[in-house]
């Protein structure tokens, strides 16, 4: 990205590529020690969001790589399966390599889009479509997205489900830093839902 394409974007909308992209990030791998001091000295405002990345940080600052790192594998690869399937084709459909991702990647082929060569997960993983998201909104792979078009990628492949997969983190019998996590995704879902419901596009 040059210097003068981000000088045009919004610093709101940079903002909302970094939690899209934060988000892209913890829940792709466990964190290191690194992310986890990162992810601890983060601070919110009083809003509900604001709040929840608030405790994420605290919980952050207490917690140990090998202990989250448990809880990672617990949640989403466990013995056979973890206890939740973050895709959007099991949340949509209740089963994996649906039409949920046949969509998903008809429209990363429109968008010049491309799945990581060292990515082995399908493409409709909740932490994927978060950095695609942070990604279409800064542009990293073209032009920045206008608002009609990050509206239209938010709602055919992230706003029909990520809320629910969000909840589910919070209330995972194995989330203890993820709940915080769950916390923060869930509250950023609604805020971009209703944001791109009021806007006239």
């Amino acid at each position: 990205m040059t210097a003068a394409v981000a000088a045009t974007i919004a610093e709101e909308d940079r903002l909302r590529a970094d939690l899209y992209n934060f988000l892209g990030v913890i829940l792709a791998n466990p964190p290191d020690q690194m992310l986890l001091d990162q992810t601890a000295g983060l601070s919110g405002d009083a809003s509900d969001l604001g709040q929840a990345i608030t405790t994420l940080a605290k919980v952050a600052k207490l917690s140990k790589p090998k202990t989250v790192e448990s809880e990672f594998n617990k949640l989403f690869i466990g013995l056979g399966r973890g206890e939740l399937l973050p895709y959007a084709s099991y949340y949509l459909t209740g089963f994996l390599n649906e039409k949920p991702l046949a969509v998903l990647r008809q429209d990363m082929t429109a968008k010049g889009l491309a799945r990581s060569e060292a990515v082995f997960e399908p493409e409709d993983n909740i932490a994927s479509l978060m950095e695609m998201m942070g990604a279409i909104i800064v542009g990293r792979f073209g032009a920045p997205a206008d608002l009609a078009s990050q509206k239209e990628f938010f709602n055919r492949h992230i706003g029909p489900w990520a809320s629910h997969f969000f909840a589910d983190l919070e209330a995972a019998k194995n989330s203890v830093f993820y709940t915080p996590v769950g916390t923060v995704g869930r509250l950023f879902m609604e805020i971009e839902a209703e944001a791109f419901r009021m806007s006239a596009t």
